[in-house]
């Protein structure tokens, strides 16, 4: 399964998540969302939603899925799946969190974004909330840093 998420671990190698608009104007770059191998990487995790095969413990407005953890086979980063429509439990993000986010259903954002890549900086810290539809997210965290915050 891991080889599903290859393309975006590729994009996300070595990024400089301290400048949030230029990390995301390069994983464009890098991997396109809109580009063909886009849409049918979108396509390939919705199949996979479907299947149950990710994102498949807990209910909506969240449910949840790990694909790995940080791993030399994953670049190091914890790969999640969630998929949306509501609130989340508010965490922090020690490294940073490079998210690749496709719509599901309706006119979704993430956290006022709209689908495709979003990243929060190191340090950062929010209440993940997805409005006006239905969202899948990878979560791609280095080094798996991520803390629950109450």
């Amino acid at each position: 399964m891991l080889d599903t998420f290859r393309p975006l671990l590729d994009a996300a190698r070595d990024l400089d998540v301290s400048d949030t608009t230029a990390a995301e104007a390069l994983l464009n770059e890098r991997f396109d969302p809109q580009s063909e191998a886009g849409l049918a990487l979108s396509a390939k995790l919705l199949e996979m939603l479907e299947a149950g095969e990710i994102a498949n413990r807990g209910e909506l407005p969240m449910t949840f899925g790990r694909v790995s953890k940080a791993c030399p086979e994953s670049d190091n980063f914890t790969i999640d799946v969630v998929r949306m429509n509501g609130a989340g439990p508010k965490h922090r993000h020690p490294k940073g969190e490079i998210n690749y986010a496709v719509r599901i259903a309706g006119a979704p954002k993430f956290d006022g974004r709209e689908p495709g890549w979003i990243v929060f900086g190191e340090g950062t810290e929010h209440v993940p909330t997805t409005t006006g539809g239905d969202m899948l997210i990878v979560y791609l965290l280095p080094e798996g840093a991520f803390e629950f915050v109450k």
